[in-house]
C-alpha cells in the first residue's frame, strides 16, 4: 500500500464516521432514530456520546479487502456534542460538533493528534402535524409513517489535509463544505419500529495550495457526490414501570463518486462502504432520558467497499429531551 492509497483511506474514515453517531429520538421519542430529530411538541434537546473506532484493514478501488500490515494499531476516539432547538409547530434545527482523538502506529510511523472535527448545521421541516406512533392499527392512516423533509450543512471547522498537517494520521475533517438533502420516513406500530433515511449530497469546490503541510501548485478541487440510504427495523420491550428497552438493526450503504481537479476526474477518488448496526436504547417513561449504546461493524470481505477503511465502531451516547 502506498502512500498516497494510505493517506486517503485513512483520512477518509476519520471523517465519515460522523452519520454512524448515536442520536435520538424518533417523532415519539425513546430513540428508535437514526439522526438527530426533536421528538414532536417537544422544545429541545441535548445530545452526548462517545465513539471509539477501531481500523483493521481497508477495501482498495477494485472492491478487495486488504490487511494492514503486521503489528499496525490504528483507532479514534469521537466526542460529540449536539443541539436540537424548535423553532416552530413544524421546524426544528440541530448542531452537532465532534471533537476527535487519534491514535495510529502504521508501518514505523507513530502519531497521536486531537482536535475538533467537521461540525453539522442541520434544518428540519416535520410534514405531520400529529404524533404517527400507534398501539394498534384500526385504519388505513394509522399507517402512514413521520415524514421529515431536511438540508443538512457540513462545515469544514476540522483540521484537514489542506492544513499544515504532516499525513492523513493529524486529520480531524475533510476540508469541502457540503450540503445534503435529506429524507426521514419513521414508523411505529408497537412494539415495532422501522426508520428509512434517504441522503444526497454535493460538495463545494475549494481552492488548494498546498497538501500536507506542502505548498503545491494551486488548483481547484471537487469531492463527488454522496449518497447514504440506511434502512432500520427494532422492537421494544416495555419494562414493569413503563421504561423502554428498545433493539434496533439497521443496514446502511454509502457511496461517493469520483472527484474533479480543474474540471478533470480524479480517479484516486471515490468510495463505498456497506455496514451494520445493531443498538440498544433505554429510554424513561416520561422519554425525557435516552441511554443508547450501538455497535456498527464493517464486513471484512471483497465486496462489501471500495477505496474504504474497514473499521468497527461502539457508540455510547445519553440524550436528555427538554418539554
Amino acid at each position: 500500500m502506498n502512500k498516497k492509497t494510505l493517506n486517503a483511506a485513512l483520512f477518509v474514515g476519520a471523517v465519515f464516521a460522523l452519520p454512524q453517531t448515536l442520536y435520538a429520538a424518533s417523532c415519539c421519542g425513546g430513540g428508535a432514530s437514526s439522526s438527530l430529530i426533536l421528538p414532536k411538541f417537544s422544545k429541545a434537546m441535548v445530545d452526548i456520546s462517545m465513539a471509539y473506532e477501531r481500523y483493521d484493514g481497508y477495501w482498495n478501488k477494485e472492491g478487495d479487502y486488504v490487511e494492514d500490515p503486521p503489528d499496525s494499531e490504528l483507532s479514534q476516539w469521537r466526542l460529540n456534542i449536539g443541539y436540537a432547538h424548535r423553532l416552530a409547530d413544524r421546524w426544528q434545527m440541530s448542531v452537532v460538533l465532534p471533537y476527535v482523538w487519534n491514535d495510529s502506529d502504521y508501518s514505523g510511523i507513530s502519531s497521536q493528534t486531537d482536535g475538533i472535527g467537521d461540525a453539522s448545521i442541520n434544518l428540519w421541516y416535520e410534514a405531520f402535524d400529529a404524533i404517527k406512533c400507534v398501539w394498534k392499527v384500526r385504519k388505513p392512516a394509522d399507517l402512514i409513517p413521520a415524514v421529515y423533509f431536511g438540508a443538512s450543512l457540513t462545515v469544514p471547522t476540522g483540521i484537514s489535509p489542506y492544513d499544515d498537517v504532516e499525513n492523513s494520521f493529524d486529520v480531524t475533517g475533510r476540508g469541502f463544505y457540503r450540503l445534503d438533502a435529506n429524507l426521514l420516513l419513521d414508523k411505529t406500530i408497537y412494539p415495532w419500529n422501522s426508520t428509512l433515511a434517504l441522503s444526497y449530497g454535493k460538495y463545494m469546490e475549494r481552492p488548494v495550495n498546498q497538501a500536507y503541510g506542502k505548498y503545491v501548485e494551486p488548483y481547484d478541487k471537487k469531492l463527488g457526490d454522496r449518497k447514504l440510504i440506511s434502512l432500520s427495523g427494532g422492537y421494544s420491550q416495555f419494562l414493569e414501570n413503563m421504561d423502554s428497552l428498545t433493539y434496533t438493526l439497521a443496514y446502511a450503504y454509502l457511496q461517493e463518486d469520483e472527484g474533479e481537479i480543474n474540471g478533470h476526474t480524479d480517479t484516486t477518488t471515490g468510495m463505498e462502504k456497506r455496514s451494520l448496526t445493531g443498538t440498544l436504547a433505554y429510554s424513561t417513561l416520561d422519554r425525557n432520558w435516552i441511554v443508547k449504546m450501538s455497535y456498527n461493524h464493517a464486513i471484512q470481505q471483497d465486496g462489501y467497499g471500495e477505496n474504504f477503511p474497514v473499521t468497527d465502531t461502539i457508540t455510547v451516547g445519553v440524550s436528555h429531551v427538554f418539554r
